[in-house]
Parts: structure tokens; sequence; C-alpha cells
């Protein structure tokens, strides 16, 4: 008989029917003349009894071990008083097997598939076939499924025409390292996978398609991080005719609909909306976890006439800052934690981490104040101290003294990390619009600029007047959607009039010649009538990672790639043969001879 449901859809409404279903075996248990089967398939569980009423059947399931494919034909009916598993749809009734068929025996798994906690990743990569039958795998697939689909219904809705665009482009090294193709038909020339489809959705708006959308693999070379890989997947848009006010409400409301149908969540309406400068200066952060309530204080002005030579330096570098975070109740802290704290930030290029417990502040500060640097701060300097950050008795005031970035980057990242540690954190979904990024960023050790998200967002209205004078001050029609500390989505408006477009690049020290190399296609287009028009691309693998409440998007993807970009399963990457090199006109030299 063919399978007439998936087992875990079998419920109530099935009993006294005879169904049909087809899976693997979870779990044997033998309770003394009665065997009990949990069948599993990608729906759930269903429980299945064989009694030694039926031999045949019988004699089937002593054999069976777990993994064994089935097709188990029986009749549902209620479980016995007691035994109800309300943990599973499937959980108030069971079906009496009739008929089992071994459809294929399994080799004992390497790891038991019931979601332990202890497995190890590496041994999970090697066997990801049967890592994907773990239910928390098949649960955490089916959310991305559905946040997919519901990505596809909301932009057709909405009149978005999916368009694909090639894998195999031109190589314009800018930002982030390539994956190189050689070409075989045209000796010593390569292609370059996508990091985005960036210019050819502009040149579809250029063409006239209006609302484009596409969910796209792109291709990055570069370290991988838990929310990083090689190859990930973005839901990819563009529209015309629409400024940013227009356009952040529709992505909006997509990341909305997406939450709705994938988990039956309800995102906040409307998300809040937060500049670029006040997030730095707040949250230390482009991507703050808004679900921490806790902020930096500003005390660089405070710090500039002090004789604490590592604030004062600070103060007065031109770039530089003195922040303060300021943890209630952290006056607890032990010297351990602290010094754990301490490590943290280093990871972020601090080099210390200097801080003030408040255990009276109505003493006098070398009574009331415990700290290493309070002989080192005037009396007036720590009252400010304690009056900007609020601190109270029982509090602890970290601060951070560096450049900016520093600062910014250590301070940030232990915000957050305190804020959780110390259940700070409050609310389950905190999104949030981040906007007016400056158009460039500067280079500390070079003065190099660069664009800030890339080079053909467009700038705020009168601001392409700085690009030469002041260009640092230059602001962005750019917007990011962030959830929980992540970004989730990037965008911008972009540039549609060729002479902006080549005064950014003028900006960024791109020669003439270098733009026609590089983007003389896109600047050819731009010169065609081409239409005001902007996008935003969503992480697919990071939206999927929030919402299955993962740690990593590899627990997303069905067949990620390790930190060192190894495919652990399929053994990727291999050597390819000579007679294959020689074809590609390839000559590989041994890493000796490169670091030589």
């Amino acid at each position: 008989m063919k399978r007439t449901d998936y087992c875990g859809r079998i419920d109530r409404r099935h009993l006294d029917r005879t169904v049909t279903l087809a899976g693997w075996v979870h779990r044997r248990r033998d309770h003394g003349g009665v065997i009990f089967i949990d069948l599993r398939d990608r729906e759930g569980l269903v429980q299945v009894v064989c009694d030694p009423d039926r031999a045949a059947t019988f004699a089937a399931a002593e054999k069976l071990r777990n993994e064994f494919c089935l097709r188990v034909t029986g009749l549902v009916r209620a479980r016995p008083e007691g035994t109800v598993n309300a943990a599973l749809v499937s959980g108030e009734i069971e079906v009496l097997a009739h008929e089992i068929e071994i459809l294929n025996a399994s080799a004992t798994p390497p790891f038991p598939l019931d979601d332990s906690e202890n497995l190890s990743e590496t041994v999970r990569l090697e066997h990801r076939v049967l890592d994907l039958r773990r239910p928390a795998m098949q649960r955490n697939l089916m959310i991305r499924y559905k946040a997919a689909m519901s990505a596809r219904r909301y932009l057709d809705e909405l009149g978005f025409v999916d368009i694909e665009t090639p894998f195999l482009y031109k190589s314009t090294p800018e930002g982030a390292r390539e994956f190189l193709v050689p070409s075989r038909l045209h000796h010593g020339q390569f292609y370059a996978l996508p990091q985005s489809p960036q210019l050819f959705k502009q040149m579809l708006m250029v063409a006239g398609f209006d609302r484009y959308y596409q969910i796209v693999k792109c291709f990055r070379d570069e370290d991988l991080r838990s929310d990083r890989q090689p190859e990930f997947t973005q839901i990819d848009i563009e529209t015309s005719f629409l400024d940013e006010e227009e356009i952040r409400p529709i992505m909006e409301g997509l990341v909305r609909r997406m939450f709705a149908d994938a988990l039956g969540e309800e995102l906040p309406h409307p998300f809040p909306t937060m500049t670029f400068a006040d997030a730095m200066r707040d949250y230390g952060s482009d991507k703050p976890d808004l679900r921490v309530g806790l902020k930096l204080t500003e005390l660089t002005d405070l710090m500039k006439g002090v004789d604490f030579k590592v604030f004062r330096a600070a103060a007065e570098l031109p770039n530089g800052r003195v922040a303060a975070l300021c943890v209630p109740g952290g006056g607890t802290l032990t010297r351990k934690e602290i010094d754990d704290y301490t490590a943290f930030v280093a990871i972020y290029g601090a080099r210390g981490l200097a801080y003030i417990k408040v255990n009276d502040a109505s003493k006098p500060n070398d009574q009331g104040l415990q700290s290493p640097i309070v002989k080192f701060l005037p009396e007036a300097v720590l009252r400010a101290i304690l009056e900007r950050t609020g601190a109270k008795d029982g509090d602890l005031v970290f601060f951070g003294a560096d450049r900016a970035k520093v600062v910014n980057d250590a301070l940030g990242a232990l915000r957050a990390k305190v804020g959780h540690d110390r259940g700070f954190a409050k609310g389950r979904w905190k999104p949030l619009w981040v906007v007016d990024f400056p158009m460039f960023q500067q280079d500390d050790a070079t003065g190099d600029w660069a664009a800030s998200h890339h080079p053909f967002t467009a700038p705020k209205d009168g601001h392409e007047d700085r690009f030469s004078t002041d260009p640092g001050n230059a602001i962005a029609k750019a917007y990011d959607v962030v959830l929980n500390g992540w970004e989730i989505g990037g965008g911008s408006v972009r540039i549609h009039r060729p002479e902006v477009q080549a005064k950014v690049f003028e900006a960024l020290a791109i020669s003439p010649e270098d733009q026609r190399r590089k983007f003389g296609f896109l600047l050819d287009a731009l010169a065609y009538g081409a239409p005001p028009h902007g996008g935003i691309a969503f992480g697919l693998d990071r939206i999927a990672t929030l919402m299955c409440g993962a740690e990593s998007i590899r627990e997303v993807i069905a067949f990620p790639k390790t930190q060192r970009g190894q495919d652990l399963l399929v053994d990727a990457p291999t050597p390819v043969t000579e007679q294959q090199l020689r074809d590609l006109h390839i000559k590989v030299r041994p890493s000796d001879a490169i670091k030589a």
C-alpha cells in the first residue's frame, strides 16, 4: 500500500482508521511480549504497537534496530489511560501494527539520533545525512523552508518578479576576497563567483523590471565565524521609483510576515529607527542587541585634562574615545569574573579593562570607590562619572579608552555579554532599523577611504558636495535591519546618475581607467535613463538561525562548511588531476615557493 499520511500528523482524527506509514525506527522497546516502535519521519513520531497475535508482524518487529527503514500498516487506536504523551501531536494515539515491511536495514549509526546535546560537530558534519535525520535538524530546515516560502509569497503579492542572475561573473576585487573560476576557453582569464547580485539587480532596474527579487547563493572567500559561510543565501530585492522612507516599510512587512508564517510570532510594529551615530554612541555597535537595556556613557571630554595617561592619551587622539559601561549590581563581580571580562575585550583589541566599584557613593572617593585608578582621577571627575553613568551603591563601572573603533568594538561586545550573563536581557524579539550610515570609512593605518556599504550607495541629498572636502561627514541613504544583535538585512538607495557615481569613485581613489575596466557596463547602463532605485538583501541563513534559536548558521544549512571552509561529508576541497589543471592552463605552485 502507498503511504496515507506522515507519522507526525496522526492524531485523534484518525481513530479507528487503517493507515499506512513510512519512516525510520527512532527507538524500539521490547516490553516482555509487546514491542513498541517509535516510527519517525520529517513531521515527527508515532508509536507503533506490535503484539504476538500477529505472528509475521511480530517476527518482523523482533528484527528491527534503530534507523531501519519501514513501511507499517495498522489501526489507529487511543492510547491506554496514563500513557498519553502531551509533547507529541500523535501523543493521544498509537498504531496497532497489522503489517511491517522492512524497506531497508541500517548499520549501527555512529551517534544517537535522539537530540543528544554532547555530539561532536565534526562527527555530525562527517555524517551529515544522519545528522539531518535528527528531529532538531528536521525542525530547523522546515522552519527555514517556511520562512523562504513566506518571503516568496509576500513579494509575489506585491508584484516583485523572481529573476535569476549569473553565477559566473566578472572579478571586481573590492571588499571581501572573491572565489575565482578559471576559464578553459579563455587562456589565463577567470570568472568570479558573485559576492552579491548587486550590479545585475541595478541593471534590471534600468531595464525596466521595476520590482525584482531572488533567493540566491552568494560567495565570499573570507575567514569564517558562527554567522559566516563561504557560500550563503540571501533574499535579494530591488525596486524603482521609491525613496528610503517608502522602501523600509515594505521590507519591514516582509520580516514581520516571515516570522508570523514560520513561527507564529508577531514582531513589534513598527520597528524603531536609530541613526548610526546614536547606535555607536550608546551601544558601541551598529547592530545593537536592544534586549539588553544597558548603554555606554561618553567621557571623552572629561578626560582631556586628567593626569591618568591612559585616559588622557585616548581622549586627545583625533579618533579617540573614552567611554564607560555601568553594570547595575556589578559590585558583586569577583576578581576572576572581572579578569574573564578583561580577556574577553582583548579579543576586540582592548589593552585592558579599567573599572570602579561603587561601594558607598556618599563617602569620599578614596573610601566609597574601589579601584586602582581612583587615585589618578580628580574628585570632580569621579563625581562627574557617577553622575553621567547614574552609578549607585553596589554598581560597577567599566571603562574603555583607545581609538574609537577599539572602544566601540570592545565595550559594545562587553555590554551585550554582561547583559546576558547577568540577566539584563528582556523581551524575545527586538528589531531595529539603523539608518544614516556614513558614506565612507577611513583606514586608520593608511588614511585611505573605503565605502561603508558599497560604492553604489547614494548620498543624502546635498552630501555629495562633502566628498572632496569632508568625506568623513558624508551620510548615505543606507539602512540595516537588526534583530537581537544580528544584522539580518542591509540595503540602500542606489546612485542612478552617472555623474554622482563618478564622484564616489573619485572619492575612493578609483581612477577613470579602473572605473571603465571594472564598472564600465554599469556606467553605460546608468547613462540610458536609469530610474531612482534602491533595495536590500536579507541573510536567510541568519534569519533562520534566529528563528531556530541556534548558535550558528551551520545549524540551519543542510550541508555547511566548517570554520576552515571544508565540507566534511564529501571531503571538499580536494586536489584535481594534472590533466584537469592542464585543460585550464593552471600550474599549482608548492606552498614553500609561495612563501619564498
